[in-house]
């Protein structure tokens, strides 16, 4: 009888998890080194400098691999960190569309850092992906998309902007954070690159920072494990070890947050002194239909509007 397939909750707590060769310790370690006994020139036990790659780090990196369906996964000091790491593959006069309600890291990095080097950034709304075909140009190289976006919780048609960036051969990403791969899985949609600021759902303790690259694409594989050892912007290892404590339980904090966030959207669109409540899982939500078909949840995120000032 072949085994069974592992769910995401079994995931979770065991990709990736071996036990320590040297003790026998279930828990991954915090290898807390700088660098790494080499037997001889150019022989090692796959670990030569701390900076390029870490034993507890790379545990985390293969585990939210498996979490998210990918082949590959790296590890950073933040989430905007990860997202520095990718807008470095592109090159002086790219030129990028990104969904107009980003994290706001990521759109004064575009705006206020990065376009004195020459890259541009056009931010549109990609609720209806027509904008998205309206804005490419000959120099676009990538699409930025944010799904549900920060705090507005806009949803955004994975499947159409896969489609819409292989027909251009433009780079796909997808900010899955507010998501978390136990809700949306963006690589199974067609998308090419999936970050996560790990600082929120899957660390879940409010106790570290860190951010997360997934992808399937060998060639991109290559370039950022490159840039990420000469950006240097990595995660270290006490961090990767709070993050896979945290990673362990995500499943069963994600139901939770989710009904209680249903909850609270319901009484909030039943209060009479709010106008608008934003959350996916209502059925008034200008994208709900969407959410439900490429999300499994609706996460627990919530934001609303009272008006004016004066209310």
């Amino acid at each position: 009888m072949p085994p069974r397939k592992q769910g995401f909750s079994t995931k979770a707590v065991h990709a990736a998890i071996e036990p320590d060769p040297s003790t026998g310790t279930i828990m991954t370690p915090v290898h807390l080194t700088s660098t790494y006994v080499q037997q001889e020139l150019g022989v090692n036990k796959g670990y030569e400098y701390a900076r390029v790659s870490n034993p507890t780090r790379t545990v985390l990196e293969k585990n939210i691999a498996a979490l998210e369906g990918g082949k590959e996964g790296l590890a950073f000091g933040s989430g905007m960190a990860a997202i520095t790491t990718i807008f470095h593959l592109l090159k002086s006069g790219d030129h990028v569309v990104l969904s107009k309600n980003v994290y706001g890291g990521t759109y004064r990095l575009g705006k206020l850092v990065l376009n004195q080097f020459g890259l541009d950034f056009e931010f549109v709304d990609t609720t209806d992906v027509r904008n998205i075909s309206y804005a490419i140009r000959p120099s676009t190289k990538m699409v930025f998309i944010e799904t549900p976006t920060n705090p507005t919780m806009e949803i955004t048609d994975l499947k159409a902007v896969a489609k819409i960036a292989k027909a251009n051969k433009l780079v796909s990403i997808v900010d899955n954070t507010f998501a978390s791969p136990y809700l949306q899985n963006p690589l199974a949609l067609g998308i090419d690159i999936v970050v996560h600021s790990a600082t929120k759902y899957l660390n879940g303790h409010s106790d570290m920072l860190g951010g997360l690259v997934i992808l399937n694409d060998a060639r991109l594989i290559e370039r950022l494990r490159f840039l990420q050892k000469s950006i240097g912007g990595i995660l270290s290892p006490f961090e990767a070890w709070l993050c896979l404590r945290g990673i362990k339980t995500l499943s069963v904090r994600m139901d939770r947050h989710c009904a209680n966030a249903m909850e609270v959207a319901l009484f909030l669109s039943r209060h009479r002194k709010v106008v608008k409540v934003n959350y996916p899982g209502l059925l008034k939500h200008p994208q709900h239909r969407l959410a439900t078909q490429q999300m499994r949840g609706f996460g627990g995120m919530i934001s609303f509007e009272l008006g004016n000032l004066a209310k």
